[in-house]
């Protein structure tokens, strides 16, 4: 018999026992679940110290999954100052006035999560925080993480002094002077990535550890992780599995670009053997479109200022047969498909496997859907996985970028997690960290009907 120090009751225990997938009662003891059961085993768990809670009908269950993460990129990704709190112009250039006078000599400056609606009606340009830095060069990822603004500096360090062309949908945007310093697209960003420092590889596993542990002290017990980003990724996790564990459960999903080979896709396929104790590769990321705020979502009809309708693949159909190339080796995808226009190409393309594709295929983000595509997730048999707490650099009187790229319609049925579980999809909740915070109960509580509330008001 076990005596636990404590016993809940009243609950409805998800057991994620095929044979018994829900029970009422749990017994805890010694910071671990002792036993599961029923009501009636309750008076056999209890000794005379143990506490008993009743969670009055309250859903209880071993643990979270974040469905969308990067924690191992995200490392990377939020290195440097944080500026998810600045909120325009001014903050900004005290925010990196501060961090350059604190560098030392030949230091840069680096930050990340800056929001889009902090240029108003400005375009991201270098211009406007180059009197801040003092010459130093600087890298500042905006928060879609599809996009960053350089300074002079820093975009001479890399070489960069004209607009380039790239094998996917990417820019260095130019004015009349030459580049203004705002990249668009990962491989816009990565001109910079041989100059631009990255935590040392200590840093990086402490940092990386750290943020395990408090997804896991959140209630998360694994993520999907939509990347194999960054140098050495399966060593770095092998390493920290040597000198102990893993505190989160990952399953990782390399990138497939456009322009890959058969080669290439064959070299995806090989990736899915690795695996360590806790971690394994299990599927691949693809990226239909990038981001409303960017303009590189790909939308069925344009957005405000006549961009958006040209995919991240520059042949969708070469991305159609990527996707088919490894479905056919049993590789699940999940593809990045932000517009309307790359949802509906998503779609399409697992309608044409047929029902080898049903159940293998993941959608990602979905911000901007119409009606008529609800329906198909669940024919289809496609996951909608989705972030409601990107909503929070949207606004609810729409006049925040992302709304007023898109225009009223699209932006009145935006994240519409609520109408793709009503017509029957498999909805999946993630956070995209760094994007957005990890903590799954903020992203439970952001998806309810009604539950915007947080949005901000100008």
């Amino acid at each position: 018999m076990t005596v636990a120090d404590t016993v809940l009751t009243g609950a409805r225990v998800r057991t994620l026992d095929p044979r018994r997938p829900w029970a009422s009662a749990v017994a805890v003891k010694d910071g671990r679940i002792a036993a599961v059961g029923e009501e009636a085993d309750v008076r056999d768990w209890r000794g005379a110290a143990t506490e008993v809670v009743d969670l009055g009908g309250a859903t209880l269950t071993p643990g979270f999954v974040d469905g969308h993460s990067h924690p191992v990129w995200g490392v990377d990704m939020s290195d440097g100052v944080g500026l998810s709190a600045v909120r325009d112009l001014d903050g900004l250039r005290a925010a990196l006035a501060t961090a350059a006078r604190d560098l030392p000599p030949g230091g840069w400056v680096t930050g990340w999560g800056l929001d889009h609606n902090v240029f108003g009606d400005h375009p991201v340009h270098r211009a406007l925080i180059e009197d801040a830095l003092g010459g130093a060069p600087a890298f500042l990822r905006l928060y879609d993480g599809h996009s960053a603004l350089a300074s002079g500096a820093a975009l001479a360090a890399a070489g960069v002094t004209g607009p380039r062309t790239f094998a996917q949908r990417a820019s260095v945007v130019c004015d009349p002077d030459g580049p203004t310093g705002h990249l668009v697209e990962p491989a816009a960003m990565d001109l910079l990535a041989d100059v631009v420092p990255l935590p040392d590889p200590a840093q990086r596993r402490a940092r990386l550890l750290a943020s395990l542990h408090e997804m896991a002290a959140a209630g998360l017990t694994g993520a999907h992780v939509m990347d194999m980003q960054g140098p050495g990724v399966p060593e770095l996790l092998d390493a920290i599995e040597a000198d102990g564990h893993l505190p989160v459960r990952l399953r990782l999903a390399p990138w497939c670009m456009p322009g890959i080979d058969t080669d290439g896709l064959d070299h995806l396929v090989a990736l899915q053997q690795l695996h360590g104790r806790q971690w394994r590769v299990g599927g691949v990321k693809f990226f239909m479109d990038g981001t409303v705020e960017g303009g590189t979502a790909w939308l069925e009809h344009p957005d405000c200022h006549g961009e958006g309708t040209d995919a991240f693949w520059p042949d969708p159909a070469a991305y159609t047969h990527a996707v088919h190339h490894l479905a056919r080796a049993g590789v699940r995808t999940a593809t990045h498909a932000i517009g309307d226009a790359a949802v509906r190409h998503a779609l399409d393309t697992v309608e044409l496997l047929g029902d080898t594709g049903r159940f293998r295929h993941r959608i990602e983000h979905i911000e901007t859907v119409p009606g008529d595509q609800l329906p198909r997730f669940a024919a289809l048999g496609v996951a909608a996985s989705m972030q409601p707490l990107h909503t929070a650099y949207t606004c609810a009187d729409h006049t925040d970028a992302w709304s007023r790229r898109v225009g009223e319609e699209r932006a009145g049925r935006a994240w519409r997690c609520r109408d793709l579980r009503d017509a029957g999809a498999v909805l999946v909740l993630g956070s995209d960290w760094p994007i957005a915070h990890h903590d799954p109960r903020a992203t439970l509580a952001t998806a309810r009907p009604g539950s915007y509330t947080h949005l901000r008001a100008h």
